[in-house]
């Protein structure tokens, strides 16, 4: 009898653990998917006038937990000739990645951004705008 008392106290006490457990990765996981999505609301893209930017190589990021975007930025003559994507973490946003064409050709950061990748489009655009803001 006193055994199945002390086993039953075991299970009830582990059954208790895990809810804890699990109550606390619950907290930690919302509490991040709020941060984040916070985050990707309070971008602002402003377009920069890239033909007062001196000639050279620029490094923006722009980090926003879930996503996050390096970029190195070639500007020549007043324009940008290249952008290199160095990294790019993402949930489902790599389709994100083409914005990179759209900003070459219209010369501009703020360009439409890709459907179904709205938060790495603005994450990628806000690393390209970082690199220019901070010559």
């Amino acid at each position: 009898m006193k055994s199945l008392i002390k086993k039953r106290k075991v299970v009830v006490i582990s059954l208790l653990c895990v809810v804890l457990a699990l109550g606390s990765y619950t907290t930690y996981y919302f509490h991040g998917l709020m941060s984040y999505r916070t985050k990707v609301s309070e971008i602002v893209i402003e377009n920069i006038d890239i033909s007062n930017i001196p000639d050279g190589l620029y490094i923006g990021e722009c980090d926003v937990g879930y996503i996050y975007a390096k970029v190195n930025v070639m500007v020549k003559n007043g324009e940008i000739s290249t952008i290199d994507l160095a990294e790019h973490r993402n949930d489902r946003g790599a389709t994100a990645e083409s914005i990179i064409g759209d900003i070459l050709v219209q010369q501009r950061i703020d360009v439409d951004a890709v459907s179904g990748a709205t938060n790495s489009s603005s994450v990628i655009k806000k690393a390209v705008m970082n690199a220019l803001s901070e010559p």
